[in-house]
């Protein structure tokens, strides 16, 4: 499928299918922690970049042949909310199905009073924020010109007041650069603002575009926990745990996470492990025809090997 990908497993969102409504990379963010790589130009104006009627299709056809999906949920390439007529499709789901819908943001437009309203009947909503200034605002997620901090805090704000369903905020917890007593003070003074129903702390454990980003050590992550949750409950970082749905549909189905994020092959690994009973013979096979396919191409970074898929060069 051109749009849909998976289900996969999501420690937030259980077996969750994911639905990619924009061309890589559509974003107003060129975050330092971005696994898509650098925004090599921004977007800053909503379309609809793919007929919405395509994309319904997918996901209608994506549910009716999967056995279990817990959560659909839409993310881009870049900025989800960039698509337009997002109230459109989640209307169109929701007439269709009883799964429960969520939307992955980073928020930016939000001050659009068009975006706030498309996204209400969402059951869920993930906008991020990494930091609870001005200066690491800049530092951490660069935006396009105009997008500043206040703007970005002011639309957080006004959704909060206009959206009833579940709203979790996401904080990428960064070594060095967000993850100081002062730096989680400041964001968990920011999120009393806001009044998320839940914080989700996130790591930046795939490949990132700038060397500055780094882990934090447990220590780091559990002071973050204590710190932030004074605003509002905090779920900790997922360790990595994803599922693959069946053999027969197998190099699609990885083809179509990789294209997403980078893939560490122990994550694939241990899918590969529970989808076949820890059975090391048909593992090892199942390495061997994904990679001998020719669509991935494998990279090491921060001592993790990782599968992304590979770029095809076309003749001139």
């Amino acid at each position: 499928m051109k749009h849909v990908f998976g289900p996969v497993s999501s420690k937030r969102l259980g077996q969750s299918l994911g639905v990619d409504l924009l061309p890589s990379k559509s974003c107003t963010w060129n975050c330092v922690y971005c696994q898509l790589g650098r925004t090599k130009a921004f977007e800053t104006e909503r379309r609809e970049f793919y007929p919405k009627e395509e994309i319904l299709s997918e996901i209608l056809d994506a549910v009716a042949s999967s056995k279990k999906i817990d959560w659909i949920t839409f993310v881009g390439s870049g900025e989800t909310t960039l698509y337009k007529g997002l109230d459109w499709l989640i209307a169109g789901v929701k007439k269709a199905t009883d799964i429960p819908l969520a939307v992955i943001t980073n928020g930016s437009l939000f001050c659009d009073p068009e975006v706030r309203r498309e996204l209400l009947e969402a059951d869920a909503v993930l906008p991020s924020l990494n930091a609870g200034s001005a200066e690491l605002f800049e530092r951490i997620d660069r935006p396009a010109p105009g997008f500043s901090f206040e703007r970005h805090i002011d639309g957080m704000r006004s959704f909060r007041q206009e959206y009833t369903g579940k709203l979790w905020v996401e904080v990428m917890l960064i070594a060095g650069l967000n993850d100081s007593d002062a730096a989680l003070q400041d964001m968990a003074d920011v999120l009393k603002e806001i009044r998320p129903d839940m914080i989700h702390l996130v790591l930046p454990t795939r490949p990132a575009p700038e060397s500055v980003v780094g882990l934090p050590d447990e220590v780091l992550v559990q002071r973050a926990v204590f710190i932030l949750s004074a605003a509002a409950p905090v779920l900790q970082p997922a360790k990595g745990e994803m599922q693959l749905g069946s053999a027969d549909d197998l190099l699609d189905t990885v083809t179509g996470i990789a294209t997403r994020h980078p893939l560490q092959e122990r994550e694939l690994e241990a899918a590969l492990g529970k989808l076949f009973d820890g059975d090391a013979a048909k593992i090892g096979e199942a390495l061997e025809m994904l990679h001998a396919s020719g669509r991935f191409e494998k990279v090491r970074q921060g001592g993790e090997l990782y599968w992304i898929v590979r770029t095809v060069q076309l003749p001139d």
